[in-house]
């Protein structure tokens, strides 16, 4: 659907359209460093809820949870620190240049997340919800959702935002960006772009024009 169609949208509180049906769920994807979790805070702010598939991960991998029992029979218990808890640093160094174990982990992970992710997107009392999933195109998980929005920014924004974040050299984020989506892959699934690449004040006006436009949506 386009949005040309749809005008521009309803002027009402989130909660204007709430009938009891199952609310719309938009995926939010985006490369690394590109500003998913500003957009996501602007979302939040405007009282959408945000479901993001990162913090149900850590949920997942929390220690005694099945799925951190799982990995550790897959990987080892050298993944874990004296207290139970999952050692990111390790569990990545592992899988980072070996794609038959970091596609092991996916296949514990992803379906996982995404179960639990379409869970709380069914209870949710809105119009819509945004549903943040970093790998949406890398997991094939597109098809899942009602529309999807790409967060884009030019490549060297996203390596100067991801070095000075994660305290990365320029080679290590470069190696991160190599294994997701290509920028022209995204750009090709999405349905809504928000270009994050001024002050915040221009993101925040992108996401308040979409916001109109998928209440719009909801209530079609």
């Amino acid at each position: 659907m386009d949005f040309a169609t749809l005008g521009e949208g309803s002027r009402h509180s989130l909660h204007a359209v709430d009938n009891g049906s199952i609310a719309k769920s938009i995926a939010l994807t985006g490369g690394f460093g590109a500003g998913k979790s500003t957009v996501c805070a602007v979302f939040a702010g405007l009282g959408v809820p945000v479901i993001d598939a990162d913090q149900i991960a850590h949920e997942l991998v929390a220690p005694s949870q099945p799925v951190l029992n799982l990995i550790v029979k897959t990987f080892g218990n050298d993944v874990l620190d004296g207290h139970g808890k999952l050692r990111r640093a390790a569990l990545r160094k592992i899988i980072f240049d070996d794609a038959a174990r970091r596609e092991q982990l996916e296949a514990i992970l992803h379906p996982r997340i995404l179960q639990e992710m379409q869970q709380r997107a069914q209870s949710v009392r809105a119009p819509y919800c945004i549903c943040c999933v970093p790998l949406l195109l890398e997991t094939g998980q597109a098809s899942h959702f009602d529309r999807v929005v790409v967060v884009d920014a030019p490549l060297e924004i996203q390596l100067e935002r991801a070095m000075q974040r994660d305290h990365l050299t320029a080679e290590e984020a470069k190696a991160i960006i190599r294994t997701q989506a290509s920028r022209g892959e995204r750009l090709e699934a999405a349905d809504d772009v928000l270009t994050n690449d001024l002050e915040l004040a221009h993101i925040q006006g992108q996401v308040h024009a979409l916001h109109k436009r998928y209440l719009a949506y909801a209530n079609t």
